[in-house]
């Protein structure tokens, strides 16, 4: 059996949490990221059969049953996780009455998983239903996006196409666009199913003065979408009190997409 904090999936989650706290993302304990795994990753580094304890979990995750997850505790400090992976993260299976996660690592201080695993677990159902590579959700505060959400309509066409028109990168990296919630109590099933019903359309969900949920087949991958969105939310907001007298247009959009072979989402642009 390896050392469980040398596996390559243990390492890459250690950097990403401790770049999003680095990033500003990541105030306190706010923000949480949960990673999908395989039985064959995990089976190396823990013994499967071997279960500390089981943790409830307030949502049937039925369709999930003996799917592996590493996950970031509730009330943890991302800047901690470096340190100390082993208290300030978790590595459960979900069990087989669906309502249960039987803890294989981590917790070590007694803790749990992120109270938003509910929002995270709808997530990767809604996710892997359109997208069966899908492996990561991730849950952050980005400043600028969370700032945009303040002064800009939350309609989705409009909020997609500004992020579209202030980079360049945006129409390549999320075609698919960003959908929008407005503010809803966080912690509970009302706002994961509202979430995970956004998650079937569009990999970047903006949760309106709160933050941001992103999806994606890895860890890289989905924090490049929430980098990218925040990199254009930032250009906004540094312009938005001023006169705008240039700006990408839909045909250069459209172009785009068309040389870059994506496929941007049907009625975002005004074509």
């Amino acid at each position: 059996m390896y050392n469980i904090l040398e596996a390559p999936f243990m390492k890459e989650m250690i950097d990403t949490v401790s770049n999003m706290y680095a990033h500003g993302w990541d105030e306190r304990n706010g923000g949480n990221v949960s990673l999908l795994l395989t039985e064959e990753q995990v089976r190396d580094y823990r013994d499967i059969n071997s279960v500390i304890r089981t943790i409830d979990i307030p949502f049937d995750a039925y369709a999930l049953i003996g799917k592996y997850f590493l996950v970031t505790g509730t009330g943890k400090y991302f800047k901690n996780v470096k340190s100390n992976p082993a208290g300030n993260m978790g590595l459960f299976r979900i069990g087989k009455d669906g309502k249960s996660a039987e803890l294989l690592w981590g917790y070590d201080d007694g803790g749990r998983f992120t109270s938003e695993l509910p929002a995270h677990l709808m997530s990767h159902i809604a996710r892997l239903s359109v997208d069966p590579d899908n492996r990561v959700v991730m849950h952050c505060h980005p400043t600028n996006l969370l700032a945009m959400t303040y002064i800009h309509d939350l309609d989705e066409k409009k909020f997609t196409h500004t992020l579209w028109e202030f980079s360049t990168e945006c129409i390549v990296v999320f075609p698919d666009g960003v959908n929008v919630l407005p503010w809803m109590l966080c912690g509970t099933n009302e706002i994961g199913e509202a979430t995970a019903e956004k998650m079937k359309t569009a990999r970047l969900v903006v949760w309106a003065a709160h933050g941001i949920y992103g999806a994606g087949k890895d860890l890289d991958e989905t924090f490049g979408l929430i980098e990218t969105a925040e990199k254009a939310a930032e250009v906004y907001m540094k312009c938005a009190a001023l006169p705008k007298i240039n700006t990408i247009k839909d045909t250069e959009l459209k172009e785009l997409a068309d040389f870059f072979k994506v496929t941007p989402r049907e009625g975002f642009l005004n074509l």
